[in-house]
């Protein structure tokens, strides 16, 4: 008897775990165009050992960038809070595309690119992530967009800073 009961309640929460986790959804997206071809644009992305030099979010990344690599980044939140977060390489075009992906599928997953266009003036530099899963639901994600726009600003100044 009780396993019928719950099965008729375990069943229906379960559906709608499984439909949140696949609705539960955020894009960020941040342009800014640097005055420098992407080549030394690229250069400063692909130098790891340097990250904690420039950037104010991911102040350490380790491994290199090669496509199917793991790397391990630590990033730091707004509120001072320091995460490790695994990425494995997906797409790797020099000089142009960067994408990771990690998380738990399921859970909370991203997709994450680095994204380089010649055009008049330098280099377009775009971030561009989509974050899924369940704990999109419950997740203040509101700080996410700010710190790759403050990522993206520091990257401009460190190329600004090896040009001169």
């Amino acid at each position: 008897m009780i396993w019928t009961i719950l099965k008729w309640v375990i069943t229906p929460l379960l559906l709608v775990a499984v439909v949140l986790a696949l609705i539960g959804r955020e894009t960020f997206h941040v342009e800014v165009t640097i005055p420098a071809p992407p080549e030394e644009v690229w250069a400063v992305l692909m130098d790891t050992s340097a990250y904690g030099d420039w950037n104010p979010v991911f102040t350490k990344v380790e491994g290199e960038y090669n496509e199917g690599a793991n790397i391990r980044n630590t990033v730091q939140a707004p509120d001072g809070q320091i995460l490790d977060i695994e990425t494995t390489v997906k797409v790797l075009n020099e000089n142009r595309e960067l994408r990771q992906t990690g998380g738990m599928t399921g859970l909370l997953t991203f997709d994450h690119q680095w994204l380089l266009e010649s055009v008049e003036g330098g280099t377009r530099v775009t971030q561009h992530e989509i974050d899924q899963g369940l704990y999109m639901w419950f997740w203040d994600s509101g700080w996410i967009e700010p710190s790759y726009a403050k990522v993206s600003e520091a990257l401009r100044d460190r190329i600004a800073s090896i040009n001169h």
